[in-house]
């Protein structure tokens, strides 16, 4: 039987006593047996908690159920040395809740007192359950267990922001632009049944133009994809010329479905520091973690940034010169709400790839994901087919590990109020898409206002 641990209470004073049918305050979490190095979720006080021992054997650390930076789930993190590491952004926390580790600030970076874990105010392994005290109490240990096994409560729900969430049914979105489906989906006198903003669209093509039923405000085609725009649109297309450039070759993957709303998929193309660690297996330099801090550029309806890096070489670009590890130019371009283009430079090996991003809000808790290749070899010389075949691969796997990183996320959407999260200088391209989603619809709120007050002086 483990001794009692109280634990350091670093969130303010707490009112003691337990909840309904908790007198002493402690709280049956877990069996003993149930808890590992693997992070179980618990409930105590209808609050949400993972135990786990942060070394084999060990005695039982509680800690409040998400990472404070982009509130993902610390189910999905592993131990690490003897601490929680979130597989995100690789963030680790000790048994006290203390974050120890930010690894995109560097070797001397010090975490921000925000960036700690709360922790009940005592753990305790007795007659082969975990029990919590979530807040000081005057029982100094929990309750033997003399008759029937005690019931867990629930795991709660994660609390939601205190500031607006941009979900996919936003009503901003209804004045912009979206991908419906690749040019190629749509055939001359056909039609494409599709999903977007909840609502369910066809859109034919007859003699060459493009309707959409119910009808849009309007329907477009470029950069070989069908764009639907269900109200007058306040942003604009963005601008590819790669794609009209004979030297490029262009390579489509699949269009892929994501349960994650389009908001954090955004957030993810466009973040720098999970690099290291979603993307281990495939682009990941696990020896540079650290992020130069990027400079954001702002632009009409959006903003750009450039910045260098290390990678890994998995798709063979660098054989020529010899070299596993490269270095990389990457120019971001973002055009609120879901368009991304990410240019990157290989500058040991020469070639360039540009790929392009574009997301379909369909439903609340489902995203149409269509990603463009557009490659660029030494010289301008044509891309060999084997050469975009493993791109294409190499792109494949990505994605498929950002999805994967998405799917455990459990989110409605992405905050818009800053302090919902907690942001370092790595964020700044997360924090430029916040703010360019609040403008955006801020500006198509204000546009809805001064139609509606049109419409009653009118009516």
């Amino acid at each position: 039987m483990a001794s009692l641990r109280t634990t350091p209470d670093r969130t303010g004073p707490r009112r003691g006593g337990g909840g309904p049918g908790t007198a002493s305050g402690w709280y049956p979490v877990a069996r003993s047996a149930q808890v590992g190095t693997t992070p179980l979720p618990v409930g105590a006080a209808g609050r949400a908690y993972v135990v786990v021992r942060l070394r084999p054997g060990a005695e039982v650390t509680a800690l409040s159920a998400r990472c404070p930076h982009r509130l993902v789930p610390l189910t999905t993190a592993t131990v690490v040395d003897g601490r929680l590491q979130c597989r995100y952004h690789g963030w680790q926390f000790n048994a006290e809740g203390r974050c120890v580790e930010i690894p995109s600030l560097g070797p001397h970076g010090a975490p921000p007192p925000r960036a700690d874990l709360s922790t009940p105010w005592a753990v305790e392994e007795r007659d082969g359950w975990v029990w919590l005290a979530p807040d000081q109490t005057t029982a100094v240990r929990p309750p033997r267990i003399t008759g029937e096994q005690p019931e867990p409560e629930p795991v709660p729900a994660p609390p939601a922001p205190a500031g607006p969430v941009f979900g996919n049914l936003a009503p901003a979105l209804e004045h912009a632009w979206h991908p419906v489906a690749l040019s190629a989906e749509l055939h001359e006198g056909g039609y494409v049944q599709v999903r977007l903003l909840g609502r369910n669209w066809t859109v034919h093509r007859h003699g060459g133009e493009l309707d959409a039923d119910p009808p849009a405000w309007g329907v477009t085609e470029r950069h070989g994809v069908i764009w639907v725009a269900p109200a007058e649109p306040r942003d604009e297309l963005i601008d590819v010329p790669e794609s009209t450039d004979p030297a490029v070759t262009t390579a489509w993957l699949p269009p892929v479905r994501s349960g994650s709303p389009a908001g954090p998929l955004a957030d993810d193309f466009l973040d720098v520091a999970h690099v290291p660690f979603v993307h281990a297996a495939t682009l990941g330099a696990p020896d540079r973690v650290e992020v130069p801090v990027p400079e954001v550029t702002a632009q009409p309806g959006g903003f750009s940034s450039v910045y260098e890096q290390w990678s890994d070489d998995p798709a063979g670009r660098g054989v020529a010169s010899g070299e596993r590890r490269l270095r990389r130019r990457a120019t971001y371009r973002y055009r609120a709400p879901f368009q991304l283009l990410l240019r990157v430079e290989e500058l040991d090996a020469g070639p360039v790839r540009t790929v392009l991003f574009l997301l379909q809000p369909e439903d609340e808790d489902s995203t149409r994901v269509y990603t463009c290749l557009l490659l660029s070899a030494v010289g301008g010389a044509a891309v060999a087919p084997d050469v975009v075949a493993a791109e294409v691969a190499v792109a494949k796997a990505v994605l498929a590990e950002d999805l994967a990183q998405q799917a455990t996320m459990q989110s409605g959407g992405l905050p818009l109020l800053l302090r919902d999260e907690l942001h370092v200088p790595a964020d700044r391209l997360g924090v430029a898409l916040r703010r360019a989603l609040a403008d955006f619809a801020a500006d198509c709120a204000a546009v809805d206002r001064a139609a509606a007050l049109q419409q009653r002086a009118t009516g």
